[in-house]
């Protein structure tokens, strides 16, 4: 890639008030790589330019150059999660890959809800939950299996690299495009009208479903807090934006956060390679589940 190549981005975008190197992008690429393990190739510089244009707006830089100098430094460091915000894509919906949720109410929570009958612990982690709907979602399916669910020692975390969505979801209100895939039964059911912080009437999730619900920021290339196992692990469409050593080492360490015979859901074009592989046995589509290890 050329550095012509990349400075004509914002004349062939229509806003070339920034210069925009090879360098600054190079830089922003490894800034986003050393953070999150996010790979940003050559052909994203136009998405790189057009959404980071207005982050140098809003804090008054004349150019990526003065962008990419605070970022490097210590006193960047809450404009490098602003940053990250930007660039990471959250495209989602309630119920996405329907079958995989077929699957969690029939072939999982069946047992895990039996436990926690008895008194049992029973964990469900979201790794990259965007703006709450994965983990909302599978709060709609154990509670339409076990509507006292929440009052049981039953929990989904709900992690993601960037803080907005997590705030996004914790605030637990949705507008009417949002629910499109939500059948009506369940909309009566896990939502209620009401006014949003902002002043919006908007669909709010219920109670029930906020009492089952932790949000939490996590960057799944850092320190992972937990030190119980999970029963059941989502992470969909989400390693796609790593490299393929970053790959195996997510999947690894997700199948070491796993329960034994503990379930892990992965998006539709991901498949789980690696020593996490040979620990993991192909279950359904896109579905894996632990295999039992000897000691």
């Amino acid at each position: 890639m050329s550095t012509t190549s990349v400075r004509s981005i914002g004349e062939a975008a229509g806003r070339s008030e920034f210069t925009f190197s090879d360098k600054d992008f190079s830089t922003i690429a490894s800034i986003l790589y050393a953070d999150a393990g996010i790979v940003l190739k050559p052909e994203k510089a136009m998405l790189v330019y057009s959404r980071l244009t207005k982050r140098l707006r809003a804090l008054g830089l004349e150019s990526f150059a003065a962008y990419c100098a605070l970022v490097s430094e210590r006193e960047g460091v809450p404009e490098r999660r602003e940053m990250l915000a930007a660039l990471t894509t959250n495209v989602t919906h309630f119920f996405r890959e329907e079958h995989h949720f077929d699957h969690l109410r029939t072939r999982v929570l069946p047992q895990l809800l039996a436990q926690a009958r008895k008194g049992g612990r029973v964990r469900i982690w979201s790794a990259g939950c965007s703006n709450g709907h994965e983990p909302y979602s599978i709060a709609m399916t154990i509670l339409s299996l076990m509507g006292n669910a929440h009052e049981l020692d039953i929990r989904i975390l709900a992690s993601d690299i960037d803080p907005h969505v997590v705030a996004f979801g914790q605030a637990g209100f949705y507008d009417d495009a949002a629910l499109e895939n939500v059948p009506d039964a369940l909309r009566r059911k896990f939502f209620q009208r009401s006014t949003s912080p902002s002043g919006q009437v908007m669909s709010e999730v219920s109670p029930q479903m906020r009492a089952l619900v932790a949000f939490r920021e996590l960057n799944l290339m850092g320190r992972w807090p937990m030190s119980r196992p999970f029963d059941v692990i989502f992470c969909r469409n989400v390693v796609i934006y790593f490299d393929e050593p970053s790959r195996q080492t997510i999947w690894n360490r997700f199948r070491d956060t796993l329960a034994p015979g503990g379930v892990l859901y992965v998006g539709h074009s991901e498949r789980v390679t690696g020593p996490g592989s040979a620990r993991l046995s192909l279950e359904a589509t896109t579905t894996y589940r632990a295999k039992e290890e000897r000691a």
